[in-house]
């Protein structure tokens, strides 16, 4: 590490350590909506009591959010197969990402907060589980996270590797920062070629491409099952805004209220948003009812929503549920600015998806689903809504793009296999340092 980069590392570290009073005030905002913020908060900066992992080596898995911890499920499934005896260590940075990824542990594992990145807080974290291998998922690179892990001789690893352009060009311009963190790594997975090229562009000599852990997610088959049934129980089509983000919902309004006066016919459809975020769920409510429309909740009426202008999913870990009793889904996350959300969940529920414009964060998927007849992109929510208009009037399209949906998800599945089988090396290798620090 050259002296410049010393110093950055330096700087940011200080800022990390002065801002900790902040991580505080946020948490305990934040658990006004989700308690779970409030919990465990010493945690997050490296106090974990005595309680440790025993009965065999550690692997440590970091997803912060709930969209990589349900992803990296199949991939965690493999490898309790390929070590036995392994201990599982999950790390999140989010509520979501936290009841997700409890599902997942088994007797004897361990499920904590991701250490705020001070030099003290992930020094603290490494030396007290002591893990074998520590896998990233995605896109979680933090520079004392992995200083700490190379000072300990640990291999992290970032698996399932995604690298948009304009975290590339945030990278770059945090050069001295980003690139010393990112040459650490044991090994970088990426998704796709695009991706292990712009990681080449950061000085990283990134393994062979594996693809996307998220296609060999398995829907939950009871609630897409419960979702269907309640489907045919409809007498309109359903047409849902999945995922949606802050700011597409009054996106949303404006549409539907320009397609009311040009007669498009959008009141014979029947409505469903699902928000991305569960804090938000009563502000998505209020929203909707203040503009004159009558909301029915998932979380008052259970699996049959009351009549109403609109359905509110709001409920966690239901989107098998919600998929499948859509017809047509609007991609939330990719009308705002946003890089989109996971199409890869609608096409393996068989269910086709209009887009908007912003999909950087799954740019890949994107395009291999508009190819494959899954999905089509429109230019803002009004085109999209159009567009799924006409899917709806057109029964015979509409099948079609389903059935594409459903074989564009099952032709592409194998990564986590195919991870499986890259990291047992790194492990091996883990075991070698462990035995090394052993002696020490």
């Amino acid at each position: 590490m050259s002296a410049l980069q010393r110093l950055a590392l330096a700087v940011y570290s200080g800022l990390t350590v002065l801002l900790q009073p902040a991580l505080r005030w946020k948490l305990r905002r934040r658990a006004r909506g989700e308690p779970a913020y409030a919990q465990h908060i010493e945690q997050r900066f490296g106090h974990y009591g005595t309680e440790v992992l025993q009965g065999g080596p550690v692997l440590w898995v970091h997803s912060v959010s709930l969209g990589e911890t349900r992803a990296v499920g199949a991939l965690i499934s493999l490898l309790r197969v390929q070590w036995p005896g392994m201990r599982l260590l999950l790390t999140h940075g989010t509520a979501t990402g936290m009841e997700a990824g409890a599902q997942l542990l088994q007797e004897g594992d361990m499920q904590v907060w991701q250490p705020w990145d001070t030099p003290a807080a992930t020094r603290r974290f490494v030396q007290h589980f002591r893990p074998r291998l520590g896998l990233l998922v995605d896109t979680e690179i933090w520079p004392n996270l992995v200083q700490a892990c190379a000072q300990a001789a640990l291999p992290l690893c970032l698996v399932n590797a995604r690298l948009s352009a304009h975290s590339l060009q945030r990278a770059q311009r945090l050069h001295w920062l980003a690139e010393p963190a990112y040459q650490s790594l044991a090994g970088v997975w990426p998704q796709d070629e695009d991706q292990a090229q712009r990681f080449r562009v950061l000085g990283v000599r990134p393994q062979a491409s594996t693809g996307n852990i998220k296609f060999d997610m398995e829907p939950d088959l009871a609630l897409w099952e419960q979702g269907q049934a309640a489907r045919q129980a409809q007498l309109r089509p359903v047409l849902m805004l999945a995922v949606s983000r802050e700011g597409e919902e009054q996106m949303w309004l404006d549409a539907i209220a320009h397609e009311r006066a040009s007669a498009m016919g959008v009141e014979r459809v029947q409505w469903l948003i699902v928000p991305r975020h569960p804090q938000r769920f009563d502000m998505v409510a209020d929203l909707l009812m203040s503009s004159g429309l009558s909301v029915a909740r998932r979380s008052v009426d259970g699996a049959m929503f009351s009549p109403a202008d609109v359905w509110l999913g709001d409920t966690l870990g239901e989107m098998p549920f919600y998929y499948a009793l859509a017809d047509v889904a609007l991609l939330g996350g990719s009308f705002a600015p946003l890089g989109g959300q996971n199409l890869i969940e609608a096409a393996a529920c068989h269910c086709p998806v209009v887009m908007g414009p912003h999909t950087f964060n799954f740019a890949q998927a994107a395009e291999m689903a508009q190819a494959a007849g899954a999905a089509l992109e429109r230019p803002d929510m009004a085109a999209a809504i159009a567009t799924a208009m006409q899917w709806l009037d057109d029964p015979a399209a509409l099948e079609a793009a389903s059935s594409a949906a459903w074989a564009f998800a099952q032709t592409h599945r194998g990564a986590a296999v195919r991870l499986s089988r890259a990291l047992d090396l790194p492990w091996r290798q883990g075991e070698v340092a462990l035995d090394l620090r052993s002696r020490a």
